[in-house]
């Protein structure tokens, strides 16, 4: 097994391609994900049961089933009936709504961690339901659990390989792609794989950081409040 530093620097611009693919789906399906997830965790919490046991069993079944499958149906099976999704928005969509249901269920602990008193001190002081919830509920449930929906960023981050199952010209596919063409596997997953490691170490730095500046940010808000 041979390294090929002249077909290393041959490969990097396409490599660099699909790097940038990668971390917009990242990114965009990350957005999608903490945003739906809320939703979800507050239509969970509702109390009307039309509301909340639809919203939980869809919570399940995605949470239930391979993200895989997932991709593949929203790409190869609603355009049957009708619906055309382009590779790489088939891709952020599946990726932020696989992760929408985990993330809800980080928000959940975060709103079931607000002390009851919290809601009655908010109710005596006469706040609207929308008031309740953006300044005294959502503050102290979303502040502590950053860290652990900074972990889900990671997590996405490392099942963007999936997207080349649905074409999606990310990372992993650009570099089958160079090995299948030039019979040289080495140099190309080797880089993919540096690629991912170091991305995910200074993701964990950055969750690290953030453990120790939001970790105690509710027992803080209690106290203030």
């Amino acid at each position: 097994m041979d390294w090929d530093w002249q077909f290393v620097w041959q490969i990097l611009p396409t490599l660099a391609e699909g790097a940038k693919i990668t971390i917009i789906a990242t990114l965009l399906g990350y957005v999608l994900a903490v945003v739906l997830g809320l939703v979800l965790a507050v239509m969970r919490r509702s109390h009307n049961g039309f509301v909340s046991k639809p919203t939980a069993g869809v919570v399940e079944f995605v949470r239930g089933t391979p993200l895989l499958v997932q991709l593949y149906f929203l790409f190869y099976i609603l355009p049957e009936a009708g619906i055309t999704l382009g590779p790489l928005v088939a891709g952020v969509i599946g990726l932020g709504l696989h992760y929408a249901t985990y993330t809800s269920e980080v928000y959940r602990a975060g709103i079931d961690n607000v002390p009851r008193g919290q809601w009655e001190a908010a109710k005596a002081c006469n706040l609207t339901a929308r008031q309740t919830w953006r300044h005294i509920v959502l503050p102290q449930a979303i502040m502590p659990v950053i860290p652990a929906l900074a972990n889900y960023l990671i997590a996405m981050f490392k099942e963007t390989p999936l997207l080349s199952a649905i074409t999606v010209l990310e990372l992993m596919n650009q570099a089958r792609s160079i090995a299948n063409y030039n019979y040289r596997y080495v140099e190309p997953i080797t880089l993919v794989g540096v690629f991912f490691l170091v991305i995910s170490l200074i993701s964990v730095i950055g969750v690290k950081y953030l453990e120790r500046r939001f970790g105690s940010y509710g027992n803080r808000g209690r106290a203030a409040t």
